[in-house]
């Protein structure tokens, strides 16, 4: 995201909150806000029109997961209602792959549209398998697991590198074009991470039954929530259709509000985050460096090159949903001030953390518990938690750095785990020494940054190798 799309962003959704029909057109606005960002933020591709059909893809996934989740019964939309949120979705496409033909305005999209036939052809099939998932095919209990599998599969095919290099192969071949140059970073899927772990998230809760009825509007608005696109905050659709359901007017304070976080997020993102980028830790300068107090100023460099970097991408989605009504949850808070890596990562990618807690570490900590095999307490935190931050270093990449990266804050949060049990006596002892407590948090609050900048060694750099010799380059070994 640029400055200019935040720009734009900020324009439509200072439109979309005025007050007109009772607040009926934010709804629509957001929408096809939305689907229009999903194409104009998807990065170029070397494979022809991929830029294009990854966003027609991403579309089609979302409304397949609606179909799947969505209860006819209690639907809170007429047929006639659905009929126009499918004809919108359809008319911005088709607008979208217009704009090939109109040489002042083309293109919002990387590179130039397909031919207006092709995409009508791609929405036709869309429309025929949307048509045969909701009426044809049986299996309203396995149809949910059928997609949760899908998507995971496909993340994982992304995040592969070698497996990414062979669809960019087979995608290059079915475009006319040679595979034999094909990599894993042709296919650039906007959002895809973020996208993926919300319908995931709904495909979840509607087997559980905690999943509210939506409306396809809702359910493509909070899929493709264009503040959200590119770097998250991952939200709960519960949440979001409450504030999408709310009569909304922009006031003053909201005003105020959303344009200080706007401005504060533009200012980490494009002042701090990439000024640090300059000298932040990255393969080049790795092997340039050999000197361990440089080696740990790339690495300083870095750590809050990152903070700043995700942080202020945040605080933008956050500014830009106030404007419109939408209460984005926040996703950052001092994460580098916390006393224990515990509270890190209650305060570091929360919504994240967030979402692994309620759909991994929880399940898999009460399956390990309720086993057969009664296995100690410790047994389990030990192996939630390492289980649980190795999947998160995994969604990252699947590459042995991440995994490592992963098992580096799992390991630490089992020992944090047991080193909080065995001093809750001196803890509590300690808080009536505030002096000596203020003194001991500082020191608390250093070694926790220091455990998570080490840790960011495995995650900035591309192999275990060039890792290590950093790893020990910073302590002069």
């Amino acid at each position: 995201m640029t400055f200019i799309h935040i720009l734009v962003f900020g324009a439509i959704a200072l439109v979309a909150a005025i007050p007109i029909g009772q607040g009926r057109w934010r709804g629509w606005l957001t929408l096809v806000a939305s689907v229009a960002a999903l194409f104009w933020l998807q990065p170029l591709s070397p494979i022809r029109y991929l830029d294009f059909w990854l966003p027609i893809v991403t579309l089609a996934l979302t409304v397949f997961v609606w179909l799947v989740v969505r209860k006819p019964a209690e639907s809170p939309e007429t047929p006639r209602s659905l009929a126009v949120t499918v004809g919108v979705i359809v008319a911005a496409v088709l607008v979208i792959g217009a704009l090939r033909y109109v040489d002042p305005l083309c293109c919002i999209t990387a590179s130039r549209p397909p031919q207006l036939g092709s995409i009508a052809l791609a929405l036709l099939v869309v429309g025929a398998l949307g048509f045969a998932l909701a009426r044809l095919l049986p299996g309203e209990r396995w149809k949910p697991i059928l997609f949760v599998v899908l998507l995971i599969g496909l993340l994982v095919v992304l995040k592969t590198n070698v497996l990414a290099a062979l669809a960019s192969g087979w995608l290059r071949a079915l475009m006319g074009q040679s595979a034999e140059n094909a990599a894993a970073l042709d296919i650039r899927w906007l959002g895809v991470s973020y996208i993926f772990f919300r319908l995931i998230h709904v495909l979840r809760d509607r087997q559980t039954g905690v999943l509210p009825a939506l409306s396809l509007r809702e359910f493509v608005a909070y899929a493709l929530f264009f503040p959200t696109l590119t770097a998250g905050p991952i939200d709960r659709a519960d949440r979001f259709v409450k504030d999408a359901r709310q009569p909304f007017a922009l006031s003053l304070d909201a005003v105020f509000e959303g344009g200080e976080r706007i401005v504060a997020g533009i200012f980490k993102k494009f002042v701090l985050a990439d000024t640090l980028a300059l000298i932040a830790l990255n393969g080049a300068n790795a092997n340039q460096t050999h000197s361990a107090l440089w080696l740990w100023v790339l690495l300083y460099a870095y750590a809050f090159r990152i903070y700043f970097d995700f942080a202020g991408y945040s605080d933008i989605a956050i500014g830009l949903g106030r404007w419109l009504g939408f209460r984005i949850p926040e996703n950052f808070d001092r994460p580098y001030l916390k006393p224990n890596l515990t509270a890190f990562w209650n305060s570091w990618h929360i919504t994240l953390a967030t979402w692994f807690r309620a759909y991994f570490f929880n399940p898999f900590s009460r399956a390990l518990r309720t086993a057969r095999t009664t296995l100690p307490a410790a047994v389990v935190i030990a192996a939630s938690q390492l289980s649980t931050m190795v999947l998160i270093g995994l969604w990252h990449g699947v590459t042995w750095n991440f995994v490592i990266w992963g098992a580096w804050h799992g390991v630490g949060l089992f020992i944090h785990n047991r080193f909080a049990d065995l001093t809750r006596a001196p803890q509590r002892a300690l808080n009536e020494k505030p002096r000596l407590k203020m003194v001991v948090d500082v020191v608390r609050i250093l070694a926790t940054f220091h455990y998570v900048a080490l840790g960011w060694v495995w995650f900035a750099l591309p192999d275990v190798g060039l890792s290590w010799d950093v790893m020990r380059g910073l302590f002069g070994l």
